[in-house]
């Protein structure tokens, strides 16, 4: 169960570094969440990009949500399957994209 949590984390983490996109870090949640309060206007900022940001933050949530319906319903072992499945695809994805020069 360990082995497939980490390598799920690690190809989540894998394919968002390898996407680069700003504001999507590895540690998506935190530092986006950090970024939206640090960069508002309450804070002082201008809060750029702050689409993204909450993007990021809806999508963590929904699958949050689908994700702890799943154990619920299935137990533990299909959904961290399909979830590994999915960074899995993701990543080959990411790989077959040519790079912008």
């Amino acid at each position: 169960m360990i082995a497939i949590i980490a390598l799920a984390m690690g190809l989540c983490n894998g394919t968002v570094r390898k996407l680069a996109v700003p504001d999507v870090t590895t540690t998506v949640l935190t530092l986006t969440l950090t970024g939206l309060a640090s960069d508002s206007p309450l804070a002082g900022g201008s809060s750029p990009r702050v689409g993204r940001r909450l993007a990021t933050v809806l999508a963590m949530l929904i699958g949050a949500v689908v994700g702890a319906r799943l154990v619920l319903h299935l137990g533990l072992g299909r959904p961290l399957l399909a979830g590994t499945m999915c960074a899995a695809v993701a990543a080959l994805t990411v790989r077959r994209i040519p790079q912008a020069s």
